[in-house]
């Protein structure tokens, strides 16, 4: 599975965008975000995204979770979106 990593500074429709092609290619991603910034960023391109694939006929199922992960040496809580289609 293809992992999206999203920050605070990233650019909504570039991220919607890239997750749209990796949707198309492998029909399944996950976004992962740390922070609220990052978590909002990741939320705006998933939406966006849905509005790039519908003309396709896909719509898009998002399912939230809790991630550790390691960020310079420490871990830390992550929010990951796995995305599919329905």
């Amino acid at each position: 599975m293809e992992v999206l990593k999203v920050s605070a500074n990233s650019q909504p429709k570039s991220v919607a965008g890239a997750l749209a092609a990796v949707l198309r290619d492998k029909s399944i991603a996950e976004v992962q975000a740390v922070g609220a910034g990052a978590v909002n960023q990741a939320v705006k391109a998933i939406a966006i995204t849905r509005g790039f694939v519908a003309p396709n006929g896909i719509d898009l199922v998002v399912v939230p979770a809790f991630s550790e992960i390691e960020i310079d040496g420490e871990s830390r809580t992550a929010i990951k979106f796995i995305v599919e289609p329905r």
